[in-house]
Formats: structure tokens, C-alpha cells, sequence
């Protein structure tokens, strides 16, 4: 009965305590620093029929700059990441538009920027009205991918790829815990 008494006394004194401990590792996991991601220039990867004899339209490298910037701003708004500056970064790939072709060159270029991770999206063009936007951020030291996502959407005009990107940062980005 004694050894009863015991283990009932610090039971109770330990779920008393469980509120004390629960909130401090939340604060802990609060208080933690934003991680630095250099969020590259979005890409366009286009597989429509008239890719190959087609020129490159001008509206959608200005489209692919507002994407950029509205991606930069969300992240940045939310406090869970602080955007590094790559505006300066001069490897091939960022110059050629091909860092999601580049084996994962992007973490390099990242880690010079002194980021932590790095993020590398594009929207692929399957029709001149079907879209999807994917990013995948990957861990600057090592390379590795930490995050992947793509809407799944057949979004319709080009003007859609900002709300693409919302959503993905929105619904799964920053509802990811990790």
C-alpha cells in the first residue's frame, strides 16, 4: 500500500507539473530563429506544343517575376523564414534559368549566401491554359530535399501562378510543421 501511495504522489506531482513543461517546450519551439532561405527566381519549364517553335514570351518572365516576388513576400511575412539575398548570384544555372535541372546546385549557390536552405520553384506549362507550380526547398548544407510540393491544380491563365504559389505556401509550406 505504502509503494501505492508512492508512486500516486508522484504521479500526481508529475501531471501537475505536465502544464509547466508543455508550455515551456512550446515557447522553446517559439522562440526559435527563422530559418534563411535564398528563394531563387522562379522558373518556367514549358512543355506545350509550341515550346520548341514558339519565342519565349516576354509576359511570362514578368509573370514569373511577380510569383518570385510574391513567394519572397509570404515567406518573409510569415517569421517562420527570414529571405536571403541571391540577387547576386552568378552560377550558370541561376543565369540560365535551369537550377531545377541542376542536381540540386541550388544548396551550393545557397550556402554562399550564408542561407540555410534553399528554395527553387517553377511552374510548368503543359497546355497554354494548364499549369502547375512546384517548389522544393533543400538543405544548403547538405544538399538533401527537405520539402516538395506542387499544386496538382490545371490552373487556367498565366495571371493564376501567384495563386498557385500562395496556396502551396499557405496549405503546405507553412502548415508543415517541420
Amino acid at each position: 500500500m505504502r509503494e501505492f501511495l508512492g508512486y500516486a504522489t508522484r504521479l500526481a506531482l508529475f501531471c501537475s507539473m505536465l502544464p509547466i513543461l508543455l508550455s515551456a517546450s512550446t515557447e522553446r519551439a517559439d522562440a526559435l530563429p527563422p530559418v534563411k532561405l535564398a528563394v531563387f527566381e522562379f522558373e518556367l519549364e514549358d512543355f506545350s506544343g509550341g515550346a520548341s517553335i514558339l519565342p519565349a514570351n516576354p509576359s511570362d518572365f514578368e509573370q514569373l517575376k511577380h510569383v518570385t516576388n510574391e513567394a519572397r513576400q509570404l515567406i518573409a511575412q510569415s517569421g517562420r523564414y527570414t529571405v536571403v539575398d541571391v540577387s547576386s548570384a552568378d552560377a550558370e544555372a541561376v543565369r540560365a534559368h535551369s537550377l531545377r535541372n541542376c542536381d540540386g546546385c541550388d544548396a551550393g549557390i545557397a550556402l554562399k549566401f550564408g542561407a540555410q536552405q534553399s528554395l527553387v520553384g517553377f511552374v510548368t506549362r503543359i497546355s497554354r491554359m494548364e499549369y502547375t507550380v512546384r517548389f522544393q526547398i533543400r538543405d544548403a548544407r547538405t544538399g538533401d530535399v527537405v520539402f516538395n510540393q506542387q499544386t496538382g491544380l490545371r490552373m487556367g491563365a498565366i495571371e493564376s501562378w501567384n495563386r498557385g504559389v500562395a496556396w502551396l505556401i499557405k496549405n503546405r509550406l507553412l502548415q508543415n510543421p517541420d
